[in-house]
């Protein structure tokens, strides 16, 4: 039986950025190509010889390959709402 990888790109979630699985493997949130590069690339495959729009290889749920840039979110609100960016900053020095 020819096994071939299954990449599953979720909808956008409402902060930006897709999940990736592959192989049912949660791999990462992708906001970029190549964030979903990198992750092709965790999984063994040539990043350069894939297609984004294979329908053998990709499931795109909510959107294809061109609703994939998302903007990443800024963690630093988050983190000085919890009071954690002094934390951040100290590991800096």
């Amino acid at each position: 039986m020819d096994h071939r990888v299954r990449v599953i790109v979720e909808p956008p979630a409402p902060t930006g950025g897709r999940r990736v699985r592959i192989d049912g493997e949660f791999l990462g949130i992708a906001y970029a190509p190549s964030d979903l590069c990198e992750f092709l690339r965790r999984a063994g495959l040539d990043p350069e010889q894939v297609q984004l729009d294979d329908a053998k290889l990709f499931e795109w749920r909510g959107g294809g390959p061109d609703v994939l840039s998302r903007r990443r979110p800024d963690p630093w609100p988050a983190l000085c709402r919890a009071g954690r960016a002094h934390d951040i900053l100290r590991q800096c020095d």
